[in-house]
């Protein structure tokens, strides 16, 4: 049989492509465009993608002998699961790889809002000592509540809980004895809104995500809260955050994801009472290694059609 054909657009770590390169043929075409795509994907056997790169309908029709498709992370909405199952291509993601970078990511963000340490930091550069306009708060003591309790949920849960907050949590695919299990009490999102000093999300983005912390969603929330979002842009509606936050119903957010990216230096990013990073959340040597590990292994088991860890559809 002829050699398998693999595809890599948005980089990937050198050990899983010498993972790839023992079975398969690697092209690394990095920032490739779509339209060049959409022209080459036809040769490959396997695609393998970041957050960047768009697997559409159409790139999968194109694809005429395209096997599987690989997420070098976690979300799978820049992949359009439909088309690829009415296709029969495999999707494949690395949901373990990046956890304890976004949950220690997380836990940054929470305590860079908790303390104003960004803004500190940027007035001792400037020659400024504003010590005493920078009286923040502790983790200690604080009530978390954690929306969608899966891999990233739950690590954010242990290191919470470790820094002595109370965890509540929610997530409408988990039974109340499994997010026991992980460490959380179980609550409804409209009392985990009401009680929680700070809110972190970890959910998908899908339909039932999209927007979901909206206008209503925040009126409901603590006066004070603190918001952190390092799980996927449009889950949060952006306009009513920044409202919430100018009317101080909401003290501060910590952002790494947006809606559009890179978002430009829009009101919310320029809010006095956000902290915002650019996508970072996996961005570590290790959860790199990790993800083109597993991705690259995962890949080549759908090639040779052995079981499958983590297939998305």
């Amino acid at each position: 049989m002829d050699q398998w054909k693999v595809l890599i657009t948005d980089g990937l770590h050198e050990d899983g492509k010498a993972i790839l390169r023992r079975a398969a043929q690697v092209d690394d075409q990095t920032d490739i465009s779509a339209d060049a795509l959409l022209q080459l994907i036809h040769s490959y056997d396997a695609v393998i993608v970041r957050g960047r790169t768009k697997i559409t309908a159409d790139v999968l029709a194109a694809g005429s002998r395209l096997k599987v498709v690989g997420r070098a992370g976690v979300g799978v909405d820049n992949i359009d699961l439909e088309a690829a199952r009415r296709q029969g291509v495999i999707v494949v993601n690395a949901p373990k790889s990046t956890t304890e970078a976004v949950a220690e990511l997380t836990l940054g963000l929470m305590l860079a809002v908790a303390r104003s340490i960004p803004r500190a930091d940027h007035a001792m550069k400037s020659a400024a000592w504003i010590k005493k306009q920078l009286e923040g708060v502790e983790l200690r003591g604080k009530t978390l509540g954690i929306i969608g309790m899966g891999n990233i949920g739950s690590a954010v849960g242990r290191l919470a809980t470790a820094l002595g907050m109370q965890v509540f949590a929610y997530d409408p695919l988990l039974s109340a004895d499994e997010i026991e299990a992980r460490g959380a009490e179980p609550a409804a999102l409209r009392d985990l809104y009401a009680r929680s000093d700070f809110i972190t999300l970890h959910v998908p983005l899908n339909e039932s995500t999209r927007g979901m912390i909206n206008a209503d969603a925040l009126a409901q929330m603590k006066p004070g809260v603190r918001l952190i979002c390092a799980a996927r842009g449009g889950v949060v509606d952006e306009e009513a955050l920044l409202q919430a936050l100018n009317s101080g119903q909401v003290a501060a957010a910590g952002l790494d994801v947006f809606a559009k990216e890179p978002p430009g230096l829009t009101e919310l990013i320029a809010h006095p009472n956000v902290v915002a990073t650019p996508h970072i959340g996996a961005q570590t040597e290790e959860a790199q290694v990790r993800a083109s590990e597993d991705i690259a292994c995962e890949v080549l088991a759908a090639l040779r059609g052995e079981p499958l860890r983590w297939r998305v559809a």
